[in-house]
């Protein structure tokens, strides 16, 4: 019997597969982003959010088997097989041949590899996430440098399933984060 992923039940299946510090801020960005992106589309915010943030759940024990090993962890847990399917989808083309088809899976697909940018935008500044503007993340968008580990065509090939522009995505990424700017460690720094 499956049930309709929840937020705290998502928590729970991270905190048993995930010890990784950075990877359990990873999974709490993009849940936030997830549930901008959910609230863009009309769609259920929790469950968008729980999405997001169980997305990496084999990536700690299975680094270079990322997503191989997904179905295992989640079926015994009674995981519905379109959420399993939406979080197969986020490495479509890198390490998983499942292709994103609807908002929510395309949303996971571009907004995975932006949040490491934006995330990385933010620490720079000494106000964190709070006053962070897109014109500044579009800046460090262009230079490949910075965050290099971000794949840039992802996130473009990302927008254009969702048929949105870039700016627009990062707009809802960005709001997103800003709510969970403690869990992430971007409040302003104290003076």
């Amino acid at each position: 019997m499956t049930e309709k992923l929840t937020l705290a039940k998502a928590q729970e299946i991270i905190n048993q597969n995930v010890s990784e510090q950075h990877l359990i801020v990873h999974a709490l960005a993009v849940s936030a982003a997830m549930g901008a992106m959910a609230e863009h589309f009309g769609e259920d915010k929790e469950h968008w959010q729980a999405i997001g943030y169980l997305h990496d759940v084999d990536y700690e024990k299975f680094p270079e088997e990322h997503l191989q090993h997904t179905e295992e962890i989640l079926q015994p847990l009674g995981i519905a097989e379109e959420d399993i399917h939406a979080i197969l989808c986020h490495g479509y083309g890198i390490c998983s041949d499942t292709k994103p088809e609807s908002n929510l899976e395309k949303s996971l697909f571009t907004v995975d590899e932006l949040t490491g940018i934006i995330h990385a935008a933010a620490r720079m500044r000494p106000t964190g996430i709070s006053d962070l503007e897109v014109k500044s993340v579009m800046k460090k968008f262009k230079d490949k440098s910075f965050a290099a580990k971000c794949d840039r065509a992802v996130i473009k090939q990302g927008c254009e399933m969702l048929n949105m522009e870039l700016a627009d995505v990062m707009a809802l990424a960005i709001a997103g984060m800003k709510t969970e700017a403690e869990g992430l460690g971007l409040l302003p720094k104290e003076a």
